[in-house]
C-alpha cells in the first residue's frame, strides 16, 4: 500500500457525526472528482476506503445516493455516478449553486467555519490529492481541471493557516506542499494525525541520518589529512637522513623526527602526548613543519646543483 493509499484510509476511518462537516467533505470531493456538472456527477478513486466511505459520506450530508455503484467485485477503480437531474439539482441548491452556471466556484459562503474548511480539504485531497512517501521525498499536491476552484481552495487553505503554492500541468490546476513541516500541517488539519506523524518521524530519521553522514565524512577526511600530512613528513624526514643526517637539524627537530619515525601513523596530538617532556599540539606541528621545510630548501639546493 502506498503511504497515499494509507493517508486515505486514516481519513476514511474518521466518523461521519456533524452534518455540516458531512456536507463540506462531500462539497470537497464534488469539487476534486472526475465530473461534476449539470448532466452528470462522476467520482473515480483506487482508493477501496474512499469507496466504502462515499455512499455513507453522501447520505449523510445530502440524503442522496449514488445512481450506479461499482460491483462488489470491482477491483482497481471504482466509479460512481449520479445522472439523475432531480438529485443533481438538489446538490447544487444544498450548496447554493446555478445549475445554469458554465464554470465551477466554490462557494465559500457554506464554510465559514473552521471545521467546514478542513473538511472541505479533506474532501478534496480524497477525490484529487496524492502524497508521497516522505522516506523517498516530499510533495503533496491537490489536482483539479477547474482553476477558479483551485484557486479559490488556496484561498480556504490559507484561511486555515496552510499556505499553498499553485502551478498548471497538463491541463490541471495543481496546489502543492513541498515541505515536511507544511505536509504535516496539512495532514493534521483534514484528520491524518497518524499520517502527520509519520511524515515527522522520516525526517527526524533523514535528519539524523544526515548528521551521521556528516561526522563521518568530516571524520574520514580529518584521517585523510593526518596520512597525508604524516606521509609528507616521514618523506621529508627519510630525505634529510640520506641527504645529510638528522644531526643536522637542531635538538628539538631531531627529537620530532625521531618521533614521527617511532610512530609513522599517529595524530599530532597522540605525538604531542608522547613528547618528553609533552608539547602542545601546535608546537609539535610547527616543528614537524620546519622539518618539512629544511627537506623542500635541501631539494632545491640538489636541482640548482
Amino acid at each position: 500500500m502506498s503511504f497515499s493509499s494509507k493517508v486515505k484510509a486514516e481519513l476514511c476511518g474518521a466518523r461521519l457525526e456533524k452534518r455540516c462537516c458531512a456536507m463540506a467533505e462531500a462539497y470537497g470531493v464534488l469539487m476534486y472528482c472526475r465530473s461534476f456538472t449539470p448532466s452528470e456527477i462522476c467520482i473515480v478513486t483506487a482508493s477501496p476506503d474512499l469507496a466504502w466511505r462515499l455512499p455513507r459520506l453522501f447520505k449523510k450530508a445530502l440524503g442522496v445516493q449514488f445512481s450506479r455503484l461499482p460491483p462488489e467485485s470491482a477491483k482497481g477503480k471504482f466509479t460512481f455516478a449520479i445522472d439523475e437531474p432531480d438529485k443533481i439539482r438538489s446538490i447544487y441548491d444544498a450548496f447554493g449553486m446555478d445549475v445554469g452556471t458554465l464554470s465551477l466556484h466554490v462557494n465559500l459562503g457554506v464554510l465559514e467555519e473552521p471545521c467546514d474548511r478542513a473538511a472541505f480539504l479533506r474532501g478534496a485531497f480524497l477525490a484529487g490529492g496524492s502524497v508521497t512517501d516522505p522516506d523517498k521525498r516530499y510533495h503533496l499536491e491537490l489536482a483539479t481541471g477547474h482553476h477558479s476552484v483551485s484557486r479559490e481552495t488556496e484561498t480556504l487553505a490559507l484561511d486555515a493557516g496552510l499556505s499553498m503554492k499553485s502551478a498548471q500541468r497538463k491541463g490541471n490546476s495543481l496546489l502543492y506542499l513541498k515541505q515536511s513541516d507544511c505536509i504535516a500541517d496539512f495532514l493534521t488539519t483534514v484528520g491524518a494525525p497518524v499520517s502527520a506523524l509519520d511524515v515527522m518521524a522520516s525526517k527526524v530519521e533523514k535528519d539524523m541520518r544526515n548528521t551521521i553522514n556528516r561526522k563521518v565524512n568530516c571524520d574520514s577526511a580529518n584521517a585523510d589529512k593526518v596520512v597525508a600530512a604524516a606521509a609528507e613528513q616521514m618523506d621529508a624526514i627519510r630525505f634529510i637522513e640520506q641527504s645529510c643526517g638528522l644531526a643536522a637539524l637542531p635538538d628539538k627537530l631531531q627529537e620530532a623526527a625521531l618521533l614521527r619515525i617511532a610512530n609513522p601513523e599517529a595524530s599530532l596530538s597522540d605525538l604531542a602526548l608522547l613528547s618528553y617532556p609533552p608539547v602542545t599540539k601546535s608546537c609539535l606541528s610547527h616543528r614537524l613543519k620546519k622539518i618539512v621545510e629544511f627537506a623542500d630548501v635541501g631539494r632545491k639546493d640538489q636541482i640548482l646543483q
